[in-house]
């Protein structure tokens, strides 16, 4: 028995092991561990469709796996997919073309997923969401509020308009059947009450709310309604004022306008009451997308026109055009407005590091679309982000805030933010180690969207197709 054992035993030791099939082998990568804030190197990933079938270190995967498709990554860095957590889409039918034309910029930056919380083109987009998922049309993985929850006769297009609480209940109902991955809500001419309303009706829908708080609530009061994440960091500033509360009521009453509720927030920010404010965030699982680039430009567009960037070849001349109107408005404004403008944006931009201290998860997000003057699809993330650090936050954390949270934000880390067998196989190649500099990220040398490899040629071919068809739209 022992011989017959041992003979077993030295055949099967000198039968070659068959490898099983993977559609993608990634060899010799460092995976950037974005939940730990470590690197693991010499690693190899394999995939199949749009899956990881398995990580490990390279000789043990190499062993195991072959790949119709092999790439060697020389000790270059792997980082999941980059999330935008807020875009927008929007201009009128007449502007669809070019929006369309925007969704290869996000890819060819290594952005595999977009949240796109609502223009005026909102049934559009949830076309393209479709088609997407289908492979119909090339972009990033789409997800959409659909048409804004709003008030009677908003400013903003895209809408559903509410004048009570019926109202809003058959608009959720009306969500629900468009099957949006959430909602959201603005304040145009929305009542303060029905805001409230909406937010919760979202959450009792189990739909995650987002929006613009009115000027007449606290942002403690959306909190306690349920919202589920603030959109703009000033938001989480005005929950740091002492007297946000006076100020909110005064504003209700009519006693000052919004750039006076604006002034009096300026100069009753109050760390002790933003850090506990921060950390109830925290403890209920709010997080905060801050759109914080976006609003440096708008803000300092006295100091940069930005007609010289060079991005601008990739923006449709509709689209472009729709800049003007912020462009218009922050040239109106008198010197001791600009003055104010600008310290204000410091004020706001320094919670950052707080919101970290007290533990908020960061959603980034650009605001990049129409009327958002020069937030440019693609880059804008990887400004954003850097901006991030340069307020105070770390490069793992702001990392995190574009790979990780915006999954989380939407219950979806089982399939994406991180690199582990049966994980998306939405994977970005960098040239250089993102967490020891966040510029990095910029540095893409491919990206993997959906199990599918384009490498730095085939992302220099998506910017020059999208060149020439803005050049196009010109005619």
């Amino acid at each position: 028995m022992k011989s017959l054992i041992a003979a077993l035993a030295a055949f099967l030791a000198a039968t070659p092991v068959i490898a099983a099939d993977a559609d993608l082998l990634l060899r010799h990568v460092t995976i950037v561990d974005v939940e730990k804030g470590i690197l693991v190197a010499d690693q190899a990933v394999a995939t199949a469709g749009d899956t990881i079938l398995a990580v490990g270190p390279d000789a043990e995967i190499v062993a195991e796996w072959q790949a119709a498709e092999t790439v060697d990554g020389e000790g270059r860095y792997l980082i999941p997919g980059l999330w935008d957590m807020h875009v927008h889409f929007g201009g009128g039918p007449d502007l669809i073309a070019e929006n369309k034309a925007l969704l290869p910029l996000y890819v060819a930056h290594g952005i595999t997923t977009i949240r796109d919380a609502s223009g005026d083109l909102p049934y559009d987009v949830l076309a393209w969401r479709q088609e997407v998922a289908e492979g119909k049309l090339f972009g990033p993985t789409l997800l959409s509020s659909g048409p804004k929850i709003e008030g009677l006769k908003p400013l903003w297009k895209g809408t559903i308009e509410t004048g009570s609480e019926a109202d809003v209940d058959a608009a959720i109902t009306k969500l629900k059947g468009l099957n949006v991955d959430f909602v959201k809500i603005t304040d145009s001419t929305l009542k303060p009450d029905l805001f409230l309303y909406a937010v919760g009706a979202a959450r009792k829908a189990g739909l995650n709310a987002s929006g613009h708080i009115p000027m007449a609530l606290t942002v403690g009061q959306a909190v306690d309604a349920g919202i589920s994440s603030i959109e703009h960091l000033d938001y989480a500033f005005k929950a740091g004022v002492k007297d946000e509360a006076a100020i909110a009521a005064d504003y209700a009453a009519g006693k000052i306008d919004r750039a006076a509720a604006t002034r009096r927030l300026d100069a009753g920010f109050d760390r002790d009451t933003a850090m506990k404010a921060y950390r109830h965030f925290a403890e209920v699982g709010l997080f905060v997308s801050p759109t914080l680039n976006g609003g440096r430009i708008l803000d300092y567009l006295d100091q940069d026109d930005h007609a010289g960037d060079p991005f601008l070849a990739y923006i449709g001349p509709k689209l472009r055009a729709t800049y003007q109107w912020r462009v218009d408005r922050a040239a109106k404004a008198t010197p001791e407005e600009i003055a104010f403008r600008h310290a204000h944006h410091e004020h706001v931009a320094a919670v950052m590091p707080l919101l970290a201290e007290a533990g908020v998860k960061i959603l980034a997000g650009t605001d990049a679309g129409f009327l958002n003057s020069f937030i440019y699809p693609g880059p804008g993330l990887h400004d954003e982000i850097a901006y991030y650090v340069e307020k105070g936050l770390t490069p793992a954390v702001a990392l995190a805030s574009a790979t990780r949270t915006g999954p989380e934000w939407f219950g979806k880390l089982d399939r994406f933010g991180s690199i582990k067998a049966g994980k998306a196989a939405d994977l970005v190649i960098l040239d250089r180690n993102p967490l020891a500099d966040i510029r990095a990220t910029r540095a893409v040398r491919a990206v993997i969207l959906r199990g599918k490899l384009h490498d730095r040629a085939a992302l220099d071919r998506m910017l020059e197709e999208t060149k020439a068809k803005v050049e196009a739209f010109a005619y």
